[in-house]
């Protein structure tokens, strides 16, 4: 006599409630042969079905030996008895445990799935298995649209897909009419007769007359064993081999992931809402922080990054001061130096001034002739004042473009003279306009008369507010300074009454700033990036709760734990990911009409990267806990919920 395939020793079984321990099975030996049709029965609670579940490798005893093939069940992991259960068993369900949301076909190839068969072989087998099964015709029809003995067939066909050298068939006929009871009754007694080995478990005795070896068992123990001769082996077993094919998995992942994603559109919908208001808010805010930063370091190298600025008060002080440490010799003096392409004094005042009947309240900047060379900025209309005007007092006035559209209106200013505290002065000239400061001033709301004749007839001042120098060579900015320093402090009896600033030195300042700004805008909206990862999460969590048995059916047809990780993973990663794909499009399109509407953008491939990234992780790290929690369910568990 040959070996058997199945042999249990002293297998015990015992559950645990509280501090309440059940053994349901008290000892049970058995040995199967191949091609065995074994009908186990017993009433309910007699232990059939847990035995049925430790002899498929769906659970394990407590105690006991179980070898199949002469292999000891006990030394495997839980990869390996997936990998048993895929390629040696199928199982047929009372309830038929099909997937509700795949087609009769998609539901006979899961097993081959696990398996690495490629999708067209799948295919082509499945439709083999449900032709020979009389549902040629529904092979696209989903569960719900079959019978329950249409239903049954197509669980038939499943065990059958990998070979299904063991069928384990658990009250097939139990939620059949009899008809329908009768018809796969004796497509098992077929199987039967091909070699398969079948394990029904019922609890019909005249069910159980089917099989040609009928094991009856009571309060888990085996009362009656009608054992017959090891049947003639009529076709090979074939040996669990566990193909590994990383990417195939991934791919049917991929794909199974999509298609449930589908089937729960409105819920998906909502789910994709957090990661796409996240991912376009990091976008946006990210855009609208770099915007304003370069839009002030333009406005500042508009002014030059050669100048710098010297005004009077303690080297340590801050913000503007009147002491009167700055004259106008200081100025003459720093003109002598290497590396000064100018320098100029401005002293601001605020005033009315009159046209006419037209009067607006602007500002008054005494400066010298070579002002427009040291700020880079030209004259639109006319000419600036020279040096013969300042050393002749001229009244002359060089005014800006928002002066001329207060004043002038459409009239041209030149020649024109306008009144500055009721003294005239000539307009000579018009500035190009010249837009906001750095600081959101306007710029072009300003005149410039002669240092000379603006000090004494207008503001009134001896001494200067600050000192303006443009330097020829910025790489010897810092040289530079130090020789003005130097300067000064000589001409100021050594003490530093004066302070002085490089615009590198201001950008510097403004970058810190505005990155700061940007980091706070970018974490504001990071956190409905965040929240939204926490949606995946909980609708993830749900998920697993109502796919609980969708889980059990993929782990009892050779799903591995790592098969229903990478699949709800990659759920959660899909999401994410088709959320983040939609945030970067909205985000971009938001940025383009912000922008439209004035406000400064700037576009980097930086915040789309980030934000598209930071979802795709999101996905991941808040996927990872319901994944985690779908691959630890046990099989038995699982099948059983509701």
């Amino acid at each position: 006599m040959h070996e058997p395939i199945i042999r249990l020793r002293g297998i015990t079984k015992s559950f645990k409630s509280g501090d309440i321990v059940t053994e349901v099975l008290h000892g049970i030996d058995i040995d199967i042969y191949q091609g065995e049709f074994i009908a186990i029965i017993g009433s309910s609670g007699s232990g059939k079905s847990t035995l049925m579940n430790i002899i498929g490798c769906l659970d394990q005893p407590t105690s006991g030996e179980y070898h199949f093939i002469g292999k000891d069940i006990s030394t495997f992991s839980h990869d390996e008895l997936a990998t048993l259960r895929r390629e040696a068993f199928g199982f047929i369900f009372q309830s038929y445990n099909l997937i509700h949301s795949l087609s009769a076909s998609e539901n006979v190839e899961v097993p081959s799935v696990y398996a690495g068969v490629s999708r067209d072989e799948r295919r082509v087998r499945a439709t083999e298995l449900l032709a020979s099964l009389g549902l040629e015709h529904r092979v696209d029809y989903r569960p719900s649209q079959l019978s329950g003995g249409q239903q049954q067939r197509v669980s038939i066909a499943r065990a059958l897909m990998n070979g299904g050298d063991i069928i384990l068939a658990d009250e097939p006929t139990g939620a059949l009419d009899s008809k329908s009871g009768q018809e796969v009754l004796a497509l098992l007694k077929k199987l039967s007769d091909e070699g398969h080995t079948v394990i029904l478990i019922t609890h019909d005795k005249e069910i159980a007359q089917n099989a040609k070896r009928v094991i009856e068992i009571k309060d888990g123990l085996i009362i009656k064993d009608t054992k017959a001769l090891a049947p003639e082996i009529k076709k090979p077993l074939s040996q669990p081999v566990d193909k590994k094919s990383l990417k195939s998995e991934i791919v049917e992942s991929l794909r199974s992931a999509t298609k449930s994603l589908r089937m729960n559109i409105y819920r998906t919908i909502l789910t994709l809402l957090g990661i796409v208001i996240g991912v376009a808010s990091v976008i946006v805010m990210l855009a609208i922080g770099d915007g304003a930063k370069y839009a002030v370091l333009d406005r500042i190298g508009s002014m030059g990054t050669n100048i710098l600025i010297i005004r009077p008060g303690m080297a340590n002080s801050r913000g503007f001061s009147d002491i009167a440490t700055l004259v106008f010799s200081d100025v003459e003096a720093i003109n002598e130096l290497d590396n000064v392409i100018a320098a100029s004094p401005e002293s601001k005042q605020s005033v009315t001034v009159r046209y006419g009947y037209n009067d607006t309240s602007t500002m008054i900047n005494t400066v010298t002739y070579n002002y427009p060379k040291i700020r880079q900025w030209e004259v639109r209309d006319g000419v600036f004042f020279s040096e013969e005007d300042e050393l002749s007092y001229a009244k002359v006035a060089v005014i800006g473009q928002s002066v001329v559209d207060e004043l002038f209106k459409e009239k041209d200013p030149i020649g024109e003279f306008i009144l500055i505290k009721n003294i005239p002065y000539q307009v000579v000239g018009v500035m190009s306009k010249k837009g906001a400061s750095a600081f959101g001033e306007d710029e072009d709301d300003v005149i410039f008369l002669p240092y000379t004749s603006g000090s004494l007839q207008i503001t009134g001042l001896t001494y200067l507010r600050n000192i303006t120098v443009a330097l020829k060579d910025t790489t010897h900015l810092q040289k530079s300074e130090d020789a003005i320093r130097e300067l000064l402090l000589q001409r100021h009896n050594g003490v530093e009454d004066f302070r002085v600033r490089n615009m590198a030195s201001l950008i510097e300042d403004m970058v810190q700033t505005q990155d700061t700004m940007t980091i706070l805008l970018g974490s504001i909206a990071a956190i409905s990036l965040l929240v939204g990862g926490i949606g995946i999460m909980n609708i993830m969590l749900v998920s697993v709760t109502e796919r609980t048995k969708e889980i059990g059916i993929r782990m009892a047809t050779g799903a591995r734990a790592r098969n229903i990780m990478q699949q709800f993973l990659i759920e959660a990663v899909v999401v994410s990911g088709i959320g983040g794909a939609i945030g970067v499009v909205i985000g971009l399109g938001v940025t383009y009409v912000v922008e439209y509407l004035g406000t400064p953008i700037y576009y980097s491939l930086f915040p789309v990267v980030l934000a598209f990234g930071f979802s795709f992780v999101t996905g991941l790290i808040f996927g990872y806990l319901p994944a985690k929690k779908a691959a630890a369910l046990n099989p038995v568990i699982a099948l059983t919920s509701e």
